[in-house]
């Protein structure tokens, strides 16, 4: 945990706001590079953990030491992936599946697992008050957390 960063952030990023997203994913990732973290994990939604992923896949030539985990709710999502989610996932170095079966609170148990195994959590946040990616930053400032927040 002590080196270990996931991400959070909402599933829709609006169109005009994917460039800036993926650029300070991007940063933040080098960031995290440069300051020893070499462990990642995504919570593989769409959206912004999906992004996240490509991103931190995207280093792995610079750093090969890189490891990605992903974090699944539950056993059946993988099923729900389109082909190139797939294939982001066959990528991963290593993933942990929450729950055997979906559960209505399966998603909240993935951003606990999340947070309790990473020291540093960047967030994609538009300012929301609610949802997952609001209670997972809530649950990182609880636990003091390193909160590199990224406002859209």
């Amino acid at each position: 945990m002590e080196k270990t960063c996931c991400v959070t952030g909402h599933r829709e990023i609006p169109a005009d706001k994917l460039d800036y997203v993926k650029r300070e994913l991007e940063r933040e990732i080098k960031a995290a590079l440069e300051d020893g973290y070499r462990e990642f994990i995504t919570g593989f939604a769409e959206g912004v953990d999906m992004l996240f992923a490509r991103c931190v896949n995207e280093r792995q030539g610079e750093y090969p030491d890189i490891f990605l985990e992903a974090a699944i709710p539950y056993a059946g999502r993988i099923k729900q992936l389109d082909e190139a989610g797939r294939e982001l996932f066959a990528q991963c170095n290593g993933f942990k599946t929450i729950c055997a079966k979906y559960q209505p609170d399966c998603f909240f148990q993935r951003n606990r697992y999340m947070v309790q195994h990473s020291s540093r959590v960047i967030a994609v946040y538009d300012g929301r008050a609610g949802g997952g990616t609001f209670f997972t930053m809530d649950y990182a400032r609880a636990l003091e957390r390193d909160l590199h927040i990224i406002e859209i």
